[in-house]
């Protein structure tokens, strides 16, 4: 009992120290990484450190952005980094401001590209917009089929394209893995008509009131999920079409599934 008592009171007095000694030895407070000398000395838009850039393509992206900046007024600054990171020194070497837009490309994350942008720059390009293009664009399959010089540039290029424009609410173009999902939310919205649709009393043909009822259901995975990103991110026609298509078939085959499967008479 007394060996007990003497436990308890050891593993008391250890949680005590513990606790004081992590109150005395206390971490350094996090400070904001600024390494100016990471930077060139001359001021240029584009600071490859993690040489993801072809030279050649460097100089021409340096030339596009100089060009773009004297024509519209936007400030667009590319930075690759890997083992160090200049940090808050590229707000005082670029002079960003509210219309700048900066990409920074660092391959040690999931993702590849990160954008810090401007006030005034939401007003053309909401949030949506670049959480949008940072998952096509930087995204690991992407970059492992591309590689990071094409991520860097085909994201750039989009974004040069929506701000001549007047704005984007969405990243222009449809890759072919989105279009398959709106494709599936399509079928699957046919699906849930057609189910709605099949009729539950004798000498009823179709289930209109059910169809009404069920709309929210069908009406979402349709029209919001399957034709809206469509019609928002391209004009062409074909991805309509097959989806509208798919949404028709989902239809047919869920109204007439009841009738194949329903067992006929037998002949006496």
């Amino acid at each position: 009992m007394q060996n007990s008592w003497i436990q308890r009171l050891s593993i008391v007095i250890v949680a005590c120290c513990l606790t004081l000694l992590t109150w005395v030895v206390a971490p350094a407070p996090a400070r904001a990484v600024n390494n100016p000398e990471l930077l060139p000395d001359t001021v240029t838009p584009v600071v490859d450190l993690a040489n993801y850039l072809p030279k050649l393509q460097e100089e021409s992206l340096i030339k596009h952005i100089n060009e773009f900046e004297a024509q519209t007024g936007w400030k667009l600054r590319v930075l690759t980094q890997y083992d160090r990171s200049p940090g808050r020194a590229v707000i005082n070497f670029w002079g960003l401001d509210d219309k700048s837009i900066l990409l920074v490309a660092d391959g040690r994350g999931g993702n590849l590209l990160a954008f810090s942008i401007g006030d005034a720059v939401y007003e053309l390009l909401p949030r949506t917009f670049w959480i949008e293009l940072q998952a096509r664009f930087g995204n690991m399959y992407f970059v492992r089929d591309n590689g990071e010089n094409n991520a860097i540039a085909q994201s750039l290029e989009t974004v040069e394209n929506c701000l001549l424009r007047g704005g984007c609410r969405v990243v222009p173009g449809l890759p072919r893995e989105q279009w398959i999902l709106t494709l599936a939310t399509s079928i699957a919205g046919g699906i849930v008509c057609g189910l709605a649709a099949i009729p539950r009393k004798e000498g009823q043909k179709f289930a209109w009131q059910w169809v009404l009822i069920m709309s929210p259901l069908w009406g979402i995975l349709f029209i919001s999920f399957g034709i809206g990103p469509v019609v928002s991110r391209t004009s062409d026609w074909l991805p309509l079409f097959r989806n509208v298509i798919g949404f028709a078939l989902g239809g047919l085959v869920a109204y007439l599934s009841p009738l194949v499967n329903q067992p006929t008479a037998s002949k006496t």
